[in-house]
């Protein structure tokens, strides 16, 4: 049975809007892209490269699929990372009808529970999510989500995207792993309790 992971860069005020890129995401006049930067040292590099590369599958939602499809897509395949990217299968969760551009992509049936049930069913691995506002919280929602494992950057921005709405439902978690990074990054595992 496959786990569903959610992997995040957040800030200490929880949001998690265009942390690599200014133009990632200005929705909302957001104008602080690219916070991560300044931060991202070598362990980060290993990290995220070890969850991407051990990874059997992605689950996305529309606009952070677009967003890795650019960014990914047409890298250089020799470096490991983008290799497992362009490989695995991508799950799209989308009400867009514009066509999955990225080889090995599929587009989830509009029944989420049941459709990522059915992919947990099938993987023996970890399906991760990164980015993927909206679609967490209904995940959340629904509560299918195994583990969060959160990079908690040293900075605030006072405004932006944040993981969690208002409106979401108590949960409960189990600190499963901390590590620290030269830069000041805590990366919290963080497994579901139900």
């Amino acid at each position: 049975m496959g786990q569903l992971v959610v992997v995040n860069f957040v800030s200490l005020d929880g949001v998690i809007q265009a942390p690599l890129s200014s133009d990632e995401d200005r929705d909302g006049g957001f104008s602080h892209g690219g916070w991560v930067t300044p931060y991202s040292d070598a362990t980060v590099a290993e990290y995220m490269r070890t969850t991407t590369t051990n990874a059997e599958g992605l689950l996305l939602g529309r606009r952070s699929y677009d967003i890795l499809t650019e960014a990914w897509s047409g890298a250089d395949e020799s470096e490991k990372a983008v290799e497992a990217m362009n490989r695995m299968p991508k799950y799209v969760v989308t009400r867009s009808h514009r066509a999955l551009a990225w080889n090995n992509s599929f587009r989830l049936d509009d029944d989420l529970p049941s459709a990522v049930n059915g992919l947990k069913r099938r993987l023996d691995g970890e399906l991760v999510s990164f980015g993927s506002g909206t679609l967490i919280r209904a995940l959340a929602e629904h509560d299918l989500i195994d583990e969060y494992r959160l990079l908690l950057f040293p900075v605030t921005l006072g405004s932006g995207k944040r993981m969690f709405g208002e409106a979401g439902q108590p949960s409960r978690f189990t600190l499963t792993g901390t590590t620290t990074t030269p830069s000041g990054v805590v990366i919290l595992s963080y497994a579901n309790s139900a």
